[in-house]
């Protein structure tokens, strides 16, 4: 089975694009768990976080620094905001693409979940 993320990086499955370049994809989630919420994906199909090397330092400075430009631009800037990276099945990992989620918009809870 294909990987949704791929599907959607690759543009045969259609998404609302916050942002896009050679190697990193936004958009907004389909279940938002907030007012914005943004995913943001290496357009490089990477499994897990478990997955990462050294190599892909770069890589994850960017999908966080892209995260916090979004986070300015929707005016979540000031308020605040909160970006999260699951791994595995007990955090609710389900698309096995890494990912990235911009939440805010709304106080959020701590802890979550």
């Amino acid at each position: 089975m294909p990987c949704l993320f791929c599907e959607i990086a690759g543009g045969r499955i259609p998404a609302k694009v916050a942002y896009q370049d050679d190697t990193v994809l936004a958009f907004h989630d389909i279940n938002p768990q907030g007012p914005t919420h943004i995913l943001v994906i290496p357009r490089r199909h990477i499994t897990s976080l478990m997955d990462l090397t050294e190599k892909d330092d770069v890589l994850v400075g960017n999908l966080v620094r892209r995260a916090r430009d979004l986070a300015k631009q929707t005016g979540l800037g000031e308020r605040g905001f909160r970006l999260v990276f699951n791994a595995g099945e007990d955090a609710g990992y389900s698309v096995y693409h890494v990912h990235l989620h911009l939440v805010g918009g709304r106080r959020l809870s701590w802890p979550p979940g």
